[in-house]
C-alpha cells in the first residue's frame, strides 16, 4: 500500500505555477480599499488592527457585484509593530477572501520609519521577509506596490525614491515570482523610476477630459517604448473636478486599466470626496457604479424629458395651491404633496442631489415642522412650474 501510494503521488499532475508577469493590465478594474468604519489618521493601520471578517465579506461582495478584479490595500509597517504574527493570519485571510471572488490583492507596503531614519534600514529587510513569508504562496497576490506616491512630498522625493530602490532590490531577492509596481502620482516620475517597477503605475486626478486623455496617452506611449505594462492606480475625486463617470469613461475608451479611489465612503476622512458605497451598501451617486459597469450618461444627444406629459406637475401645483387655501396647516396632506414634488424633481433630474429632495422631505417628515414644509413646497413649485405643459 505504501508503494502504491508513492506511485500515485509520483504520477499526480504537478500544480501549474501561474506567471504573474503575464497579467494583462488593460483588464484591471480595481479599487483602493479601507473599510467605511475606520478613521483618519489610522485608517490604513486600523484596516488590519480592527480587521472584521464580516465587514470584509460584505465589502468584497459589493466589489464583486461591480465586477471589480483588483484590491489595492495599504499595509503600513506599523501594522506589524502592533500586531506581530497576527498580521500574517489577517493578510492570508484577506487574500483568500479575494481569491474566492476573483479579485487580485495588491498590498501597498513601502512605508516605514526607515524612510526617515537610515539607522533603521534593517526594519525594511525584516518587513519584506515577513510579507513574503505571509503572502508569496497566496494565488490572489497580484503584485507588490512598493510605495504610494513617493513623488507627492517634494522635500521627501529623493529619500522616497531611494526607499523604492531598496524595496525593489529586497523583493526581487525574496520573491522574484511576483511583479513590482510603484504608485506614482505623476507620469513624469513614473518614467524617472521605470527601472524599478515591473509594471508601471501612475495616478490621474486630472480636471478636464483633455487632461485625462493627455495623461493616459503619455503613460501608454512611454510604457510601449520600454516594453512594460501600465495602469492607473488612483482616480476619481469630487473635490478635484475629476468625476468618476467622466474619468472612467476616458480610461475605458483608451483601453487603460484603472483603480478607483476608493470602494467605500469612509466615515471620517476621504469619505467627503471619495467612494462608491456607504457602510450599508447604499450609494451616494448612482452614476459611479453605472460607470464602473460601463454605462455612461448621454452627453452628446440626450433625448429631452417631458416631465408633465401626464399632468403630474400640474396636479402637484393645483394640490399645493389648494393646501394653501385650506390654511396650510394639515401636515400629512402637505408632506404627501411634498413627496410627489420631490419624486418629480429627482426622476426628471430637475434638482441637484447634493441634498436630495426626497431626503429633504424625510427630514421634514421627522420634524413635523409645517412652516418649514410650506417653505420647501414653495421652492419645489418654483422649480417645477416652468415645466408645466401649456
Amino acid at each position: 500500500m505504501a508503494l502504491l501510494g508513492a506511485g500515485l503521488l509520483s504520477c499526480s499532475t504537478p500544480v501549474q505555477k501561474v506567471d504573474k508577469y503575464a497579467v494583462d493590465c488593460t483588464t484591471i478594474r480595481g479599487f483602493n480599499y479601507t473599510p467605511a468604519t475606520v478613521a483618519e489618521p489610522r485608517h490604513h493601520v486600523d484596516t488590519w488592527v480592527k480587521y472584521n471578517e464580516s465587514v470584509i465579506d460584505f465589502d468584497l461582495d459589493l466589489a464583486q457585484g461591480l465586477k471589480l478584479n483588483m484590491a489595492r490595500v495599504f499595509v503600513p509597517y506599523q501594522c506589524f509593530t502592533e500586531l506581530g504574527d497576527t498580521l500574517t493570519t489577517r493578510l492570508r485571510d484577506f487574500a483568500k477572501r479575494c481569491e474566492a471572488r476573483g479579485i487580485g490583492f495588491v498590498p501597498v507596503v513601502g512605508s516605514g520609519r526607515w524612510t526617515r531614519d537610515s539607522t533603521l534600514l534593517s526594519q525594511a529587510d525584516e518587513w519584506v521577509d515577513f510579507l513574503v513569508a505571509a503572502l508569496k504562496d497566496e494565488p490572489s497576490l497580484m503584485m507588490w506596490d512598493l510605495m504610494n506616491e513617493p513623488d507627492l512630498n517634494r522635500r521627501m522625493k529623493e529619500s522616497n525614491f531611494e526607499n523604492c530602490k531598496l524595496m525593489y532590490r529586497l523583493f526581487k531577492e525574496k520573491d522574484p515570482d511576483t511583479p513590482l509596481t510603484i504608485g506614482m502620482e505623476k507620469v513624469s516620475c513614473m518614467i524617472e523610476m521605470a527601472d524599478y517597477a515591473d509594471i508601471l503605475q501612475f495616478h490621474n486626478y486630472s480636471e478636464t477630459r483633455d487632461m485625462v486623455r493627455d495623461t493616459i496617452a503619455k503613460a501608454k506611449a512611454f510604457a510601449a517604448s520600454v516594453g512594460k505594462q501600465v495602469f492607473n492606480g488612483e482616480m476619481g475625486c469630487i473635490a478635484r473636478a475629476n468625476p468618476y463617470d467622466v474619468t472612467l469613461e476616458e480610461h475605458m475608451k483608451a483601453d487603460m486599466g484603472w483603480c478607483i479611489w476608493e470602494l467605500m465612503i469612509v466615515e471620517k476622512g476621504w469619505g467627503t470626496v471619495h467612494g462608491v458605497f456607504y457602510e450599508d451598501g447604499t450609494v451616494r451617486d448612482p452614476s459611479i457604479p453605472a460607470a464602473i459597469l460601463g454605462y455612461f450618461r448621454n452627453r452628446e444627444d440626450p433625448f429631452p424629458y417631458f416631465p408633465d406629459k401626464e399632468d403630474k406637475i400640474g396636479s402637484f401645483l393645483t394640490r399645493f395651491d389648494q393646501w394653501k387655501k385650506d390654511g396650510a396647516k394639515d401636515f400629512e396632506t402637505g408632506i404627501h404633496i411634498a413627496e410627489v414634488g420631490a419624486n418629480m424633481l429627482e426622476s426628471a433630474q430637475l434638482a441637484p442631489m447634493y441634498e436630495a429632495p426626497t431626503w429633504q422631505v424625510e427630514q421634514l417628515r421627522k420634524s413635523g415642522d409645517v412652516k418649514a414644509l410650506r417653505t420647501l413646497l414653495e421652492k419645489y413649485a418654483s422649480i417645477l412650474k416652468p415645466y408645466k405643459k401649456q
